[in-house]
């Protein structure tokens, strides 16, 4: 899977009648910059009136999603632990999985049930709050 996060600047209308320039982040599935570009186009033209401006598109370093209920998304940090058979000395192998959750404690969860499937070794390094909105 490739993922890239999109950054979308627009005129948004606030509670109070205003307009306000602001920046949103979006995740996208997709094999290549021109179709995220394409994808994240086409799923804003319903909810923006006016224009709208794609600041910015970069990949996503995450090689799993566990996308599901929640209003946040978390990015979690994996540290895959094995051992080097030449030296004997313990290897840890860096992976990131997007967890979409209401908690920090339930992504934790969510990635805890994920990885009783699996029978590599591993601990949790981090996970943190991101600030994308939705993935497409």
């Amino acid at each position: 899977m490739n993922y890239f996060i999109t950054k979308v600047r627009y005129e948004k209308l606030q509670e109070n009648g205003m307009q306000k320039m602001i920046t949103e982040a979006y995740l996208i599935d997709a094999l290549s910059f021109t179709e995220a570009e394409a994808k994240i186009t086409e799923e804003m033209k319903p909810f923006i009136s006016g224009d709208f401006m794609i600041q910015d598109i970069s990949r996503y370093k995450v090689s799993e999603a566990f996308l599901g209920n929640g209003d946040r998304y978390y990015k979690c940090k994996l540290e895959f632990i094995s051992l080097d058979e030449k030296n004997g000395a313990e290897k840890k192998q860096s992976v990131y999985m997007l967890v979409q959750a209401n908690t920090l404690d339930e992504a934790k969860d969510t990635i805890v049930s994920e990885m009783k499937k699996s029978m590599t070794d591993y601990s949790i390094a981090k996970i943190e709050e991101t600030p994308i909105l939705d993935v497409f």
